[in-house]
């Protein structure tokens, strides 16, 4: 026999005068005069239960009960009295007039209270199974089931095979560092936690399966941030015989489904595409946010003959850049603030923040403010106000440096500064950023890096480019961008052998070391390998930026804190010496210098 006819979501006037069981935890008891109120929680909603006096058994166990006792109740829905009524929950009209009371289970008093706003974080991680209890917790771990839900609906129907891929895997050469798991039967060896399904999910289209899913734990020991764990989810796809344009048309409408049938939200058809060096170029940043309309100008040509080397330089370096991002109603910014902002940028490696206080935009030279003016000739001037459309009352902020640094610093303040003024628009702005460049050099390494993976397949219009400029070369690369956030990014693989060596050697991974962490693959690549094409999304991305959560962190059920640990379990933890000496390892500790 059932516990209970209905949840707490069911109790509505279609059940007006009948009699229900309900269990579920106290969320909250007062006593009226001689009658006791009982908000009743469980994980569909909320319901109001009253008992009265009348039968003193049942009354007697009302008085005991306290916040998060579990209770069943039996009892009789009938109409709140008017002028009661609760229009934010579903029995917002009704009450249960309580009949029979079971206390199934007492509880504690709590460390925090579930509605206090000010627990810290630390606090609510310790106790993640009663945080998990506030109705803003399990909002979002039911919208992460409707994204999942979402989102294997989709793939089954077009045709798409989930498939488990290996969790004790091999380490590989590239990418954030790995999670190693030592190995008893094999002394002094290591398996390594996976970073992602890239290897398996490729030999999955050698092995003919063609269009490849899977919603997979992945691990990267790397410093985290507000949107990192080292334990994430992905929806990992891997497809064969599509190229890259089929394959966003493909993720196209399934962002679509999972928009509209989540949060009935209806996404752009088509999404709006750029090109990474467009990205750069207007905004500095490879994900942009779209929502936030500023956009950098770039102004390096109208400074190259200025006597002033903080412009000069750069205006003169191939690798430099010069550009300038104007803040509408900008001028009102207090000094202050612009200090603020130089201190800011400076994170990103800028070594100062110039401006231009447009006071009269009309009254050329004479109307503006700033510190740079007397290095600036009239036609550079002139040639900044045009290009930036400057109006009176705005500030022109300008970086200046390499590339790099200008695209980081400035991309970043452009996004700073439309949260401090208020200029992020509302909603989701989604678009595709594509055309990556396949290399990244280090200078200080003498080496390229790849900007994805080294399975990323070369543009075919930039083959020649391999060996004369590898920089120039653009990847079959494609990042799905929402609201600032990188929610998911793929390309078209290498599928040829040769060329996967090739790359290889470019990215300095000599044929041995390609042979030893890559052999398998390289191997598959002889036996008829398939063109492919795939990419993965972070599924702790989606709900977070879908629930308006600030960390994901907040949509995940056990997660672990900024220095990887889990205050739940209190892991990472020793074990004993047995099992290391199982293991074949001996612990070192670390060595700690002492003050003199």
């Amino acid at each position: 026999m059932s516990m209970r006819s209905h949840t707490a979501g069911q109790v509505d006037l279609a059940v007006l005068d009948q009699e229900v069981t309900l269990v579920g935890w106290v969320n909250r008891r007062r006593d009226h005069g001689g009658v006791i109120f009982v908000d009743l929680r469980d994980r569909d909603g909320m319901v109001q239960i009253v008992f009265d006096p009348d039968d003193l058994d049942v009354f007697a166990k009302a008085e005991s009960l306290r916040s998060e006792f579990v209770i069943r109740v039996r009892g009789k829905v009938r109409r709140r009295p008017a002028g009661t009524e609760n229009p934010n929950i579903v029995s917002g009209q009704i009450e249960v007039l309580g009949l029979g009371l079971e206390i199934l289970n007492r509880s504690e008093p709590l460390p925090f209270q579930l509605d206090d706003e000010r627990v810290s974080e630390e606090h609510r991680l310790r106790y993640r199974y009663l945080d998990l209890r506030r109705p803003e917790m399990l909002a979002r771990l039911k919208l992460r089931h409707q994204v999942t839900r979402a989102l294997r609906e989709h793939l089954d129907n077009a045709g798409f095979m989930d498939v488990e891929t290996p969790v004790l895997t091999r380490a590989t050469p590239e990418g954030a560092r790995d999670y190693l798991v030592p190995s008893r039967t094999h002394p002094g060896e290591f398996f390594a936690l996976p970073q992602s399904p890239q290897i398996f999910k490729q030999l999955l289209m050698v092995a003919g399966i063609e269009r490849y899913y899977q919603i997979v734990k992945c691990f990267r020991d790397e410093d985290l941030r507000a949107d990192r764990q080292p334990e994430f989810t992905q929806l990992d796809i891997e497809t064969s015989f599509l190229d890259e344009e089929e394959v966003m048309a493909l993720i196209e409408d399934m962002m679509r489904h999972l928009f509209a049938q989540t949060i009935e939200l209806a996404l752009p058809n088509p999404l709006p595409r750029l090109t990474w060096a467009e990205a750069m170029r207007r905004f500095g940043s490879d994900k942009p946010d779209l929502r936030i309309p500023l956009e950098l100008v770039d102004v390096g040509d109208l400074l190259v003959a200025v006597d002033f080397k903080v412009f000069s330089g750069p205006a003169n370096d191939p690798r430099g850049r010069i550009a300038a991002l104007r803040v509408p109603n900008g001028n009102s910014l207090p000094r202050s603030a612009i200090d603020d902002y130089t201190k800011f940028v400076s994170i990103y490696g800028a070594k100062g923040l110039a401006y231009i206080k447009v006071n009269d935009a009309a009254a050329g030279r004479e109307g503006l403010q700033s510190p740079i003016l007397k290095f600036l000739t009239d036609d550079a001037i002139d040639g900044i106000m045009t290009r930036t459309g400057a109006q009176t009352g705005d500030v022109v902020f300008f970086g200046a440096d390499k590339a790099k640094i200008v695209n980081e610093s400035l991309g970043a303040l452009r996004v700073r500064i439309g949260q401090d003024m208020g200029l992020v628009e509302q909603g989701f702005r989604a678009l595709w950023v594509t055309e990556f460049p396949m290399f990244e050099y280090d200078e200080k390494e003498g080496r390229y890096y790849a900007l994805h993976h080294p399975f990323t397949a070369p543009n075919l219009d930039d083959l020649h480019l391999l060996e004369t400029d590898p920089e120039a070369v653009r990847s079959r690369a494609y990042d799905f961008v929402l609201n600032g956030f990188e929610l998911g990014g793929g390309s078209v693989r290498i599928h040829d052998q040769t060329m996967q060596k090739r790359v290889f050697e470019l990215l300095g991974i000599s044929a041995e070391q390609a042979s030893e962490k890559f052999g398998f693959l390289l191997d598959a690549l002889k036996f008829g390998a398939p063109p492919m094409a795939g990419l993965a999304f972070g599924v702790d991305r989606i709900v977070m930026l879908m629930s308006g959560a600030t960390s994901i962190r907040e949509v995940i059920a056990f997660p672990k804190t900024q220095s990887a640990a889990c205050l739940l379990t209190n892991a990472p933890g020793e074990v004993d010496e047995a099992q290391l000496r199982e293991l074949s390892i001996r612990v070192r500790k670390p060595v700690v210098e002492k003050a003199e």
